[in-house]
């Protein structure tokens, strides 16, 4: 229910972002990739697209420039990434779309953010507990401090949260969500 009223309140903003998007970059408005959620269960998530059209094929270019501890790529001044996917991912808005995913059951608005194949084909046993509940739109590590934490401190946010879960919980998480997308640490 949350996702269909976010949905239904948000669509003037989604019609604005799908505007600023096609008109920043050539390519599609949203970005598809298969990720894996729920007992190793994979789906298509769709996100706006914030890099430019061969992003993908660029990235093993850059791989030498990963700043990320982890398994995770990430590069605080990414070059692929477009002058409208900056302000997205600042903002998260670069997520909304996966309100849809919400919808079709492939996640949840709380929850461990859903990873990449190859990621998860590196995972430990540990590293796996986090597939034990539905990916969510926001979670824990989204709330305290997004790209900035360590790999080890991700993976013991979200199996705090596999191990911890409630609906007060979720409520909670939901709340800083609010406050942490308007701030936008973290986010790129």
């Amino acid at each position: 229910m949350g996702a269909v009223l976010l949905l239904v309140v948000l669509a003037p903003l989604f019609a604005a972002v799908a505007i600023a998007v096609r008109l920043d970059s050539p390519g599609t408005i949203l970005h598809r990739q298969t990720r894996v959620g729920q007992d190793g269960r994979h789906s298509s998530l769709a996100k706006f697209r914030t890099m430019v059209a061969d992003a993908e094929q660029l990235k093993h270019q850059l791989a030498g420039t990963n700043e990320h501890d982890g398994l995770m790529f990430k590069i605080r001044r990414d070059p692929r990434i477009t002058r409208v996917g900056r302000v997205l991912r600042r903002f998260s808005l670069d997520e909304l779309p996966q309100l849809l995913n919400v919808l079709q059951g492939h996640m949840s608005l709380v929850g461990p953010r859903p990873p990449l194949a190859d990621e998860v084909a590196k995972y430990n046993e540990v590293e796996l507990r986090r597939l034990s509940v539905k990916p969510g739109l926001t979670g824990p590590w989204q709330v305290r401090g997004r790209s900035d934490l360590s790999w080890d401190e991700t993976i013991t946010l979200d199996l705090r949260y596999v191990d911890n879960w409630s609906p007060s919980v979720d409520f909670g998480i939901l709340r800083r969500t609010v406050r942490a997308v308007v701030e936008g640490h973290g986010a790129y």
